[in-house]
């Protein structure tokens, strides 16, 4: 049986996926056909149901929860591993960290202009969260907005993924960690994203499908480098040394199975998105059974 899947060409993805693709474990009489998509492209593919499999941002996983469902294995969770809002003026960065210590308004600021990675990423559902008033946002690559702050063309920039290494490099500053926002006010993992599978599947080929993503992602912890050139291959311009340090911040225990933790952070985040009116209600059950 053939299925379409569709991830991200971001390390901690390939990583994940190497094995099942590559079938360096037995994948049980299933074959993928593969897209490597940014996360906003596969949110909006998952919205169109394209796709059987596909990587999302939990933000997203919202808005396709009629047609898809939660695998267990393969989500992004953890402590320290969220989107950090930056800017290139200091005085700027450190006086909207004062604000927001103090809980004070951000209206003063709605005007300045922040680039993000799209309006479906859990991202943009945390920068609501801190900072409700900063409204004037412009839609960008997650790659290209180190450089609109650079040039001058975004006050702000939400970052993601391995955008969080290179930064400070670049003569950039921290505002927030948005992960670190969210486990202060929460105590829960920040859940980033996950793998979703279509509800119409049959549920034989779904518990397959978990069993041996969970395969891939334990074959990748014991083996790290196999992979190595697929991950590579696929990266941003980056050192193997970033490579890693990136697979090591959204890849952990979670990636192997969500346990009661993951399931209570994931539903934490509908519960308070629900509450704010960020995303929809919806009865459908969100986990695979």
């Amino acid at each position: 049986m053939k299925l379409t899947l569709g991830f991200s060409p971001c390390p901690n993805d390939t990583f994940i996926f190497d094995a099942l693709i590559h079938h360096k474990i037995d994948t049980k009489g299933l074959d993928f056909e593969v897209e490597y998509h940014d996360v906003e492209t596969l949110n909006l593919k998952a919205f169109q149901g394209e796709l059987d499999i596909t990587k999302l941002s939990y933000h997203a996983f919202a808005y396709a929860v009629e047609d898809y469902e939660l695998l267990d294995a393969g989500s992004a969770l953890g402590f320290g591993v969220g989107p950090m809002l930056i800017t290139k003026d200091p005085k700027l960065a450190k006086l909207l960290q004062q604000k927001l210590e103090r809980a004070e308004s951000m209206e003063a600021f709605d005007q300045l202009k922040v680039g993000y990675p799209g309006k479906y990423t859990t991202a943009n559902f945390l920068l609501s969260l801190a900072f409700p008033e900063l409204k004037n946002k412009v839609e960008l690559v997650f790659s290209d907005i180190e450089g609109a702050l650079l040039d001058g063309s975004i006050d702000l920039g939400l970052i993601i993924h391995e955008n969080r290494f290179t930064y400070a490099e670049k003569g950039l500053h921290k505002v927030v960690d948005l992960g670190d926002y969210w486990e202060k006010t929460t105590k829960f993992p920040i859940p980033l994203g996950g793998i979703v599978v279509k509800r119409s599947l049959p549920e034989e080929v779904k518990d397959t499908l978990n069993a041996i993503l969970k395969d891939s992602v334990e074959f990748a912890f014991a083996n790290p480098k196999s992979g190595l050139e697929f991950i590579r291959a696929h990266a941003q311009e980056m050192s193997e040394e970033v490579m890693y340090k990136h697979i090591e911040l959204y890849v952990n225990k979670y990636s192997v199975a969500l346990g009661i933790e993951g399931r209570n952070a994931i539903t934490k985040m509908f519960e308070k998105a629900q509450e704010l009116g960020f995303i929809p209600h919806s009865e459908k059950k969100l986990f695979l059974s």
